[in-house]
């Protein structure tokens, strides 16, 4: 889609545990502050289905939950909440913030459980209506400091083990590495609010 005519679209991602949700509130807020029309969502869910499949996806009972099952749930999910919520705001000229989007499935579904990315990302482009975000920001940690970073109850991804996580970090890095102008890296190290200043500097450079 073309930037113009529309609300602007900025994503964020990582692994988990790298306190990206806690800085989609805080880009939210400042921008509120600003009069700017925005809304948020979360991946997987944001709607009535959307969070049914959420629930399907991340609950910790569903261990049989096959890898290819999961992917297409995540990226049904999304292609409900892109029809419902992503498309109908980006026309109406208002700013859309998603904690998580199609990066997400490619890391995870891609890097984590080593499905085709190749097809994975056909398989994006189906349930995005080929909708790109105009900005992502990937906050990165180590596996290490994303895990004593999570809650004790995990959920059923969090509790895929170190070596998912890695390689889901490991195909972050490499969307990272191919699409520069998209995508601006994160130390995810750094507190809260160096952070926060650092993507606000970052956001009023690309697109204010």
């Amino acid at each position: 889609m073309s930037i113009s005519n529309r609300g602007k679209f900025i994503t964020f991602e990582g692994i988990d545990g790298c306190g990206k949700s806690t800085q989609v509130e805080m880009l939210v807020a400042k921008l509120v502050a600003m009069d700017i029309d925005v809304i948020s969502i979360r991946e997987p869910g944001g709607n009535r289905i959307s969070e049914s499949i959420r629930d399907i996806l991340l609950n910790h009972k569903t261990i049989e939950l096959g890898n290819r099952t999961e992917a297409l749930l995540m990226t049904a999910s999304r292609a409900q909440i892109t029809k419902d919520k992503i498309l109908p705001a980006l026309a109406s000229e208002t700013w859309v913030i998603a904690d998580r989007y199609a990066d997400s499935t490619l890391a995870y579904q891609g890097g984590g459980r080593k499905i085709n990315v190749d097809w994975l990302k056909k398989l994006n482009q189906f349930a995005t209506y080929e909708t790109v975000p105009d900005l992502t920001f990937f906050i990165d940690i180590t596996v290490e400091e994303g895990i004593r970073r999570q809650k004790a109850e995990k959920d059923r991804i969090e509790k895929a083990g170190v070596d998912f996580q890695k390689r889901t970090r490991e195909m972050y890095l490499k969307i990272v590495e191919t699409n520069p102008d998209r995508i601006i890296k994160i130390d995810g190290s750094r507190n809260i609010d160096a952070i926060h200043a650092y993507i606000w500097a970052k956001f009023k450079e690309k697109l204010l």
